[in-house]
């Protein structure tokens, strides 16, 4: 059995094309007040959730874009799959 993923790119591809980002996290708002240890934590701590959350995918072994997708985590099933927003500099 083949587990697909549906790049927002290049449509549904094998799993084997893409790398696993690891679980989407918001930027702390105030980055510069950050203690060492607060980094840290935002760093390398994760939640690990059973059922959905959102993830970062990279499409490695196609268009080589980053894109979010939503997974439950106890049936391994994507729900969707989409484009980050960019941001305007």
């Amino acid at each position: 059995m083949s587990f697909l993923i549906s790049c927002p790119y290049c449509g549904p591809r094998d799993v084997g094309e893409f790398s696993f980002g690891g679980e989407r996290l918001s930027r702390p708002p105030n980055p510069e007040s950050l203690s060492a240890l607060e980094w840290w934590h935002y760093v390398y701590d994760r939640k690990n959730v059973d059922g959905r959350h959102t993830e970062w995918w990279y499409h490695r072994q196609g268009c080589g874009q980053w894109f979010h997708a939503e997974r439950d985590t106890m049936t391994n099933r994507l729900e969707r799959t989409w484009a980050p927003v960019r941001r305007q500099a």
